[in-house]
This record gives structure tokens, C-alpha cells and sequence, in this order.
């Protein structure tokens, strides 16, 4: 490896850990291998897929080119044109519908194919500049964020590398060894150094599971009840710390009566665990102070999921485990970045009075379901970046007919020829995180990064922020952020933040903006006037609470099993591609075979499926044909199928989430992409 054709950058992709990389910067202008930086926390080293990613670069059917519909919607024909062309198509269809039917009527749509704060948030400076829709954005960490305000009131807890000093880890509800690989180094860590045991909670026997020490095979959505369970026997065996309880809480003593009840014998009813499992977790969790609960998104995607999340992250404030180093709670890191925002939302602008669309709920809303339109227009006009809803929403059936529909305009600024730029109107081509400047936080560190073009664009490819500022132009949108390029939105937010300005950044590879101990760790106080609740006030985190329990329970809100559809369905990321992103590559296909349905042995037998063979997964919105994984590694009852795969690597050329709901998670929303009712049977 020649350090001198090294170039910095940063992964910009939905993950916690951020990585800092070194790239090859190859003679004739490609990029070779990717490398990982040496900063802390990742050490050097960045999963397979990042490590490969010219492949992506360079994809032979990489979009270079505006491109204009010539065939059918969804039929993927198109032409080239030019840039000038295409983006006075896509002003003149947002005036026209602005013109007919209101502002409201163009939904600019976007999530985190890129996680750079420039990039990532460019449609948001349109939106509020026109007076467009406005967008929730649900469909990752809307349920797992509100459980972990509802008892915490901070969006941080311990720095990830303190697990390396942990003697008992938990990870609930995550799966490192696919989705954050350098937790799986903190933790070899602390098990070769300090003897620490891992405890894997997860439906199924993912990755990580295998690695555990103990893994809990609980039933999905039934995490709340497991916590409670274990509440009981801390209180019950006087495992609670009461003095930190009294110094930082509030509501232990409702608490306390409430898990009277809730023995593990009810909850072994509940989670499919034995009381014997339920009572040596609580024990070696109660008996061990330096425990650290890494709690992942997976938990909460299920219609009970914020409850859930809420009532693990109760733990480690009834332990006190807070009040050590190993010791504590992880979710998310993202609030500790003192980022000073309002160039990057134009936030200086009037705010617009306008409705907000679940973007989680994007098929009922271009189907036309007068509750997700929230009282306004049918949307007209759409400008898509950095997703790919046709694929990564639920409700396929409903996405895919709405995106069809002949009065919808869809813009589409894409990398790759995705089910969704498939039904647009106009294609743009987009730059990757290698070709354009951007600035980085995470979720799952603290070191503020930022980057450089490594390469130039490949063809015509053009960046979100650049898009957004020529179409500002052609619609006459006024704001200072229209008129700047990528490296200088990056140093204006840096400035405006009283940050360290690019260069120095580089010089030293990041910032580090690592909270105090105290701090991370909430000896300073929690978010919620200083005391961590028990009770949490719902209401003050979303709007659809009615239905959630006063007090961390076991909530039945999840999609019913019935004798029609007995199954509970998850769909948990694939090492091999963890977003739609990855699915194209070559490499990650052939690794990952073909989609699999993973099913007990014991469903098997009775349903008389055989390894290998095609089953048919249906309930009342549709059907998806996959092959059969005959296995143990799963909760009898439980089917998982891995993605997130192309649609058209499935045997009938549509996903698995064509079988899952699109109602909201209470109280603040999110997809239950973990919480589906369906039926099994095999396929001649």
C-alpha cells in the first residue's frame, strides 16, 4: 500500500461507527481498495463492504447522466438529456403543482444514504425556502429514540470504548458482527482481559448470538417483559442500589409495587424464555456493576418497540451500574455534537406552516389515505435523494402503485438504477461520498470528521447540495446556503459552531468531541430535570400515546397471530448489505447467496418444509416466494428473512416488505419491521 496515493474520507453510510478511511487513489483516476484510518475507536479496521466500495464507484451501470422517461413507470426505460434540461423539467412540474393544487403538494423525500450533515439534509433548505411538505423522519430511529428519551432525556449515554472495560456486556436487540464490527473488538477485549461475559437478547441466533456466552432466544416484541421480569428480581433479592436511586430517579417506589406482579414465570409466558433463563440474567446483571447494555434499533421495531427500549434502558438506573467505568447504557451518541444548525436547515428562514408526512408511511400517503395526507393535498411532485423507498418502505404494494400513479412527477437524484429511480419521471446521477465534500458526525462515537473530493465525479454525477441550489435558482428561492458549494456549506457550519475550522480537522484526522465522564455517564444529571423516570410522559415525546402503559410493562400492541397467520416475521439486516446500498455490488451478492426464509426445525416438520425448498410468506397485503433455512437458530413461531435485498432477487421479483405494515409505532412513529403476521406454507 503506497501511503503517498492515500487520500482521507469518511463512510458516510446508515451505521454507527463513521469510519475515518484511507483510499487508494489509483493513476487513471479510480479509486482502489479502502482502508481504515487509525483514529480511535475503529483502530484501523472497517467492514468488507466499505473495503470494496469501488466496485460501487465504478459499477458498470453506475448512473452518469440526466436521464428522461421513454417507456411505462417502473418499466426503467429512459433517455439522456442534459443537466439544463432536466432541472427546468423538474422547477417547471413543482410550479405547475404548486400552482394547482399548493406548495404542500411537492414532497421533497430523503433519508440517509448519505450521512453527511451538508448532503443529507440539502432537500430540507428547499422545503423550508418553498414552503414545501415537511418529513418525519421515522423509518430507522423514531421508536428507539423515544424509549430512550422517555427514562433518560439525553440522546447520549457511556462512549462506546468503555465496553473494553466492562465485566458483564449486553447487547439487546443488535447485531455488531453485521452492523458495528469495532464493538466486536471492545468486547474480545474485555472478555480476553477482564474475563467479561456477553449476553446476546435477539429473537434470533444472529452473528453476535453466536458469540455470546449466554444468548437469550426471546420472542420478538416481547423485550419489555423480559426487562420488567428482571426489575422483580432486582427489587425482590435487594439488587437495587438505593441510594443512586434516590439521588437520580424519580418514580421507584410506583416502580417497585408495579413489578411486584411480574415475576419470570409470567414473563417466561410472554418472552418463550424459561424462568430459570430470566432468573440467572437477572442475578448476573444485578450482581455486576460494571455492565454495559448496548441497546440497538432491532428492539424497538415492533409497535411495542419504544416501551421496550424504555424499560431495558430502567436497568442500568436501578443498578447504579451508571456510576462506573464498564458501567451504563449505549443507544445513541448523536446529541453530544455541539453542531450549530441553521445553515444547515436554513433554519434562519420562516418556518412554513405545513403539513409533515411520515415518510415511513409513503405508501398510504401517495395512495391517497386522507390520514397520512394530514388534511392537505395529494402529493404531485416528489424529489427523491438518498433513499430508496420503492424497496426500503413497508407496504411494497402500496409504494409501488402509488409511485406509478400518471398524475405523480418523481425526481430521482440516484448513484444506481434502484427499484425506485425505476419509476421516475427524471433520473439524475449523484456523486458518492468520494466525490464531493461533506462534514460527519456519528452515532455512535464522538469525533467529528470531515471530507474531501478523493475523485472527481464520475460522468455527469452532481451532488445533492449542488441539485438543490440549481433548482433554488430556477425557483426562485432565496437563502445564502443556494449560492455556496459543498466545501463552503462544510466551513460555514464549522465556523458558525465555533468548531475547528477544515484544515486544522484534517491535520488531525478529527475532533474529538467526547463528553466528560460525568457527563456521558449522567453524574451531572439525566435530561429530565437531572432524574432519570421511571414513568415516563409520554405525551411529551409524541402525540399517539393513549395506548402506552404508565409504567414499563409488557404492551400488546403488536400484530396479532392468529390461526390464519401464526408467524411473527422479522427482517434484520444481512452482514452482507446492511442497506439497499450494497445490494448491488457483485461481491455482496455472491456472499450472500439468495434471500432466505429462516424457519424453526420444528415449524418445519409440521408444515412439512424441506431445506432448500421454496416457501410462499403471506398475509393480508401480499405474498413473497424465498427459499427455506431449516434451522434451530430461531424461536419457534419466529421467521426472519435478512435483507435488504434488491425486489428482483426474489423468485417473483418483490421484497419482504411488501408484507409489512405501515401504521406508525406510538407515540413519535417508525416502521415495526419487526412485527409481522404471516402465514407459511410450501410452494410447489
Amino acid at each position: 500500500m503506497n501511503q503517498a496515493n492515500l487520500a482521507p474520507s469518511v463512510c458516510p453510510h446508515d451505521c454507527p461507527s463513521a469510519c475515518g478511511l484511507m483510499v487508494e487513489r489509483l493513476a487513471d483516476g479510480r479509486i482502489g481498495r479502502v482502508h481504515g484510518a487509525k483514529m480511535p475507536y475503529i483502530e484501523g479496521v472497517i467492514c468488507a463492504k466499505v473495503a470494496r466500495y469501488a466496485e460501487r464507484v465504478h459499477h458498470p451501470d453506475r448512473v452518469t447522466t440526466p436521464l428522461r422517461r421513454v417507456g411505462p413507470k417502473g418499466a426503467g426505460a429512459f433517455a439522456p438529456i442534459g443537466w439544463d434540461e432536466a432541472l427546468d423539467e423538474i422547477a417547471d412540474r413543482f410550479r405547475q403543482a404548486a400552482a394547482q393544487n399548493g406548495a404542500e403538494s411537492v414532497w421533497p423525500y430523503f433519508y440517509a444514504g448519505t450521512m453527511g450533515l451538508v448532503q443529507q439534509n440539502a432537500l430540507n433548505r428547499l422545503r423550508r425556502a418553498m414552503g414545501y411538505s415537511g418529513q418525519a423522519k421515522t423509518i430507522c430511529a423514531s421508536a428507539a429514540g423515544a424509549g430512550w428519551m422517555a427514562g433518560v432525556g439525553a440522546k447520549w449515554g457511556v462512549d462506546a470504548r468503555e465496553m473494553a472495560e466492562s465485566d458483564l456486556i449486553v447487547i439487546w436487540g443488535a447485531n455488531p458482527v453485521a452492523t458495528q464490527v469495532h464493538l466486536m473488538g471492545l468486547i474480545n477485549q474485555a472478555r480476553k482481559q477482564l474475563g467479561a461475559k456477553l449476553v446476546v437478547i435477539d429473537p434470533y441466533r444472529s452473528g453476535t448470538a453466536e458469540k455470546a456466552d449466554t444468548h437469550l432466544m426471546l420472542r420478538p416484541g416481547t423485550d419489555g417483559a423480559l426487562a420488567v421480569a428482571v426489575m422483580h428480581v432486582l427489587f425482590r433479592e435487594g439488587l437495587v442500589d438505593r441510594g443512586y436511586v434516590e439521588r437520580y430517579t424519580e418514580g421507584a417506589d410506583r416502580l417497585e409495587a408495579h413489578v411486584a406482579t411480574r415475576t419470570p414465570a409470567w414473563a417466561a409466558a410472554i418472552t418463550g424464555l424459561s424462568e430459570a433463563e430470566i432468573e440467572a440474567f437477572a442475578r448476573a446483571y444485578g450482581t455486576t456493576k460494571r455492565s454495559l447494555i448496548r441497546l440497538g434499533y432491532g428492539m424497538s421495531r415492533s409497535r411495542n418497540g419504544a416501551v421496550n427500549l424504555h424499560a431495558a434502558s430502567c436497568l442500568p438506573a436501578l443498578t447504579g451500574a451508571w456510576e462506573v467505568t464498564g458501567g451504563g447504557a449505549i443507544q445513541s451518541a448523536s446529541g453530544g455534537f455541539a453542531i450549530e444548525r441553521t445553515l444547515i436547515d436554513a433554519a434562519d428562514l420562516p418556518e412554513p406552516k405545513v403539513r409533515t408526512l411520515d415518510m415511513s408511511r409513503i405508501g398510504a400517503v401517495l395512495d391517497g389515505d386522507p390520514g397520512a395526507l394530514a388534511g392537505g393535498p395529494q402529493v404531485a411532485a416528489m424529489l427523491v435523494q438518498s433513499t430508496n423507498p420503492a424497496t426500503v418502505a413497508p407496504e411494497t404494494d402500496r409504494v409501488w402503485r402509488g409511485l406509478a400513479r400518471d398524475d405523480l412527477f418523481v425526481a430521482v437524484h440516484e448513484q444506481a438504477m434502484t427499484q425506485t429511480a425505476r419509476f421516475a419521471d427524471i433520473v439524475l446521477p449523484a456523486t458518492t461520498f468520494l466525490e464531493h465534500a461533506d462534514l460527519y458526525t456519528s452515532y455512535g462515537h464522538s469525533f467529528l470528521q470531515v471530507a474531501r473530493p478523493v475523485i472527481d465525479p464520475v460522468g455527469q454525477a452532481r451532488s445533492n447540495h449542488w441539485v438543490v441550489g440549481q433548482l433554488a435558482q430556477r425557483l426562485g428561492a432565496v437563502h445564502p446556503s443556494f449560492a455556496m458549494d459543498d466545501e463552503a456549506m462544510v466551513a460555514g457550519i464549522l465556523a458558525a459552531s465555533g468548531l475547528p475550522d477544515i484544515d486544522a480537522i484534517l491535520a488531525a484526522g478529527w475532533h474529538d468531541c467526547t463528553p466528560s465522564f460525568d457527563r456521558a455517564h449522567f453524574l451531572t444529571g439525566f435530561g429530565h430535570g437531572g432524574r432519570f423516570r421511571f414513568a415516563p410522559n409520554w405525551a411529551a415525546i409524541g402525540p399517539d400515546h393513549a395506548r402506552l402503559p404508565a409504567l414499563p410493562d409488557h404492551a400488546a400492541l403488536t400484530e396479532a397471530t392468529d390461526a390464519l397467520h401464526p408467524f411473527r416475521l422479522i427482517t434484520p439486516p444481512s452482514r452482507h448489505f446492511l442497506n439497499s446500498t450494497f445490494a448491488d455490488t457483485a461481491s455482496s451478492q455472491k456472499l450472500a447467496g439468495r434471500p432466505t426464509v429462516l424457519i424453526h426445525a420444528q415449524d418445519c416438520r409440521r408444515l412439512r418444509l424441506a431445506d432448500g425448498q421454496l416457501a410462499r410468506l403471506g398475509n393480508q397485503r401480499g405474498s413473497v416466494v424465498a427459499h427455506v433455512a431449516v434451522t434451530e437458530a430461531i424461536a419457534p413461531g419466529t421467521v426472519a428473512v435478512e435483507g435488504i435485498w434488491r425486489d428482483e432477487s426474489f423468485v417473483e421479483g418483490i421484497g419482504i416488505n411488501r408484507l409489512v405494515g405501515g401504521d406508525p409505532i406510538p407515540p413519535a412513529g417508525g416502521a415495526a419491521f419487526h412485527d409481522t403476521a404471516i402465514w407459511v406454507r410450501g410452494e410447489a
